[in-house]
């Protein structure tokens, strides 16, 4: 299901845009029908209130979690059911911050992500990828939002930017708490730099993981073919347009993409731009060839980079301690689809 789907559907039914907007809002959590000094009956229309009993229970019906894994660090992995029994995750963060899933399955492939395995199984729906805030909102706050879970955003633009849309708006989330993760890709920054004003500005986040062409194409095999100098200089105009530096995700690897050489790569590309760094050690996985690097590595080669001027955070990802990292919790459930071709 798609937003427009049911915006479409609400003026059909002689909504006008309050009423949609309220009845979006009531979803999302923000503003329950029965709050405020007006209840829903003395203002929404007859045909929208008789319908909203089979519209909550198609909404209700897009998701649901399946199982839920908190973690020792405030985190909880949820695995999503969708309704077509299609499996995703999502990741209660710490600090009120959701991340969510796009796809069922990647097409990109990289290398060390679980999730990539499976290949490309479908799109989600703007409002399947909006109904795991919802689920999130069910447990606890959620002011911003990361499209950095299964899948690859810059693969599913409209649904994602829909989604993007109504969360900014109807949903409260401050737009630079809307971060746009992606591999790189050429449609992603015609699609920023086209939205109006007015329009819902999402900051972006890059997973760029080498700055050696070769390798970075051996780790993302199938991602777009987009050089990285370019990549980094597109970003850096979104940067200074919206105000939100960049988030570059950088997936250590022992003793693949944590030498001195990549130190200078980073320092050559991101000196003096709008941007942070982010080192996140590898989530260990069985099968995979790779190596999670040890603390003091990871610590030396940030502690190398803040030195060199880059501002660099060492981050984890959330829910070591229950083995759950994007795409783990999906293959243990041990469902399988057949992927796109």
């Amino acid at each position: 299901m798609r937003i427009e789907a049911i915006r479409q559907r609400l003026r059909a039914l002689g909504a006008k845009p309050g009423h949609e907007a309220r009845v979006l809002q009531a979803w999302l959590g923000t503003q329950p029908l029965d709050s405020g000094p007006r209840p829903a009956k003395d203002y929404l229309p007859l045909a929208v209130r008789e319908d909203l009993p089979a519209l909550w229970a198609e909404l209700d019906a897009l998701a649901r979690v399946r199982s839920e894994h908190p973690g020792e660090d405030g985190s909880a992995r949820l695995l999503v059911e969708l309704g077509d029994g299609q499996m995703v995750e999502s990741v209660l963060l710490p600090r009120d911050g959701l991340c969510v899933s796009t796809q069922v399955g990647c097409a990109v492939g990289c290398t060390f992500c679980m999730t990539g395995r499976d290949g490309l199984i479908r799109q989600l729906g703007s409002a399947e990828i909006v109904a795991q805030v919802v689920l999130g909102r069910h447990r606890r706050p959620v002011k911003k939002v990361v499209f950095m879970g299964m899948g690859e955003p810059a693969h599913n633009l409209d649904n994602v930017f829909e989604a993007i849309d109504l969360l900014g708006h109807e949903g409260g989330i401050g737009h630079k708490n809307l971060v746009f993760s992606t591999v790189g890709d050429q449609r992603v920054f015609e699609r920023l730099e086209a939205i109006p004003a007015g329009g819902v500005k999402p900051a972006l986040a890059l997973s760029l993981h080498s700055t050696d062409p070769d390798l970075r194409a051996k780790l993302l095999p199938r991602a777009p073919q987009i050089g990285i100098e370019e990549m980094v200089e597109r970003a850096e105009a979104w940067a200074r347009a919206t105000g939100y530096p960049i988030q570059y995700q950088w997936t250590l690897l022992d003793g693949i993409n944590d030498s001195a050489a990549e130190i200078d790569g980073i320092v050559r590309l991101l000196a003096g731009k709008y941007a942070v760094m982010n080192l996140i050690p590898w989530n260990s996985n069985e099968g995979f060839g790779y190596r999670r690097p040890d603390p003091e590595k990871t610590a030396a080669m940030g502690l190398a980079l803040y030195r060199r001027g880059i501002l660099t955070k060492l981050r984890d990802s959330a829910g070591q301690d229950i083995d759950g990292g994007c795409g783990q919790l999906r293959a243990r459930s041990g469902i399988k689809r057949r992927a796109c071709r």
